[in-house]
């Protein structure tokens, strides 16, 4: 079977014009570029219709236990389960579990260290889940303003 290698321009200037194409008021979803690779998304406008539609239920919320250690795993993956509980302080086995559970989380292998311990990281479902294309996309210690993370008032 013959095989034709397509240049990246034409296939870039394909996903452009379907992207043009599917902007139109006519069509109920768009073409969005996330996690690495492009879908079709449904446009806000016709998110609640079509939810009501398909019965469909939220998506589960995280809770603030798993968005910190699904945080912690995003910022210093690899990681093991013991790293992430001497950040947080406390048993991170159930958040973990849930995380993985939810394909938020992957296991990346195992670890060179005493016991060798699984290493958890990010999957492509969370770049999806958050709307980013890279771990370059996270935004970075430096972007938080330092008076938002401060508690009490500053004495001198």
């Amino acid at each position: 079977m013959f095989e034709a290698e397509i240049p990246d321009e034409h296939v870039i200037q394909a996903i452009n014009e379907l992207g043009q194409k599917y902007q139109s008021e006519e069509f109920s979803f768009q073409l969005e570029h996330l996690g690495g690779g492009y879908q079709f998304l449904t446009k806000p406008a016709y998110q609640t219709s079509i939810g009501i539609l398909l019965r469909q239920q939220s998506q589960k919320r995280l809770s603030t236990a798993q968005l910190e250690t699904l945080s912690i795993i995003a910022y210093k993956q690899p990681v093991t389960k013991g790293d992430i509980e001497q950040i947080r302080g406390v048993n991170s086995d159930y958040s973990v579990q849930k995380l993985l559970e939810k394909e938020l989380v992957d296991i990346k292998g195992k670890s060179e260290g005493l016991g060798r311990p699984i290493l958890y990281g990010t999957s492509h479902k969370f770049m999806e889940y958050f709307g980013i294309n890279s771990l370059k996309d996270l935004p970075q210690p430096k972007d938080f303003s330092q008076p938002d993370n401060q508690i009490g008032e500053e004495r001198e």
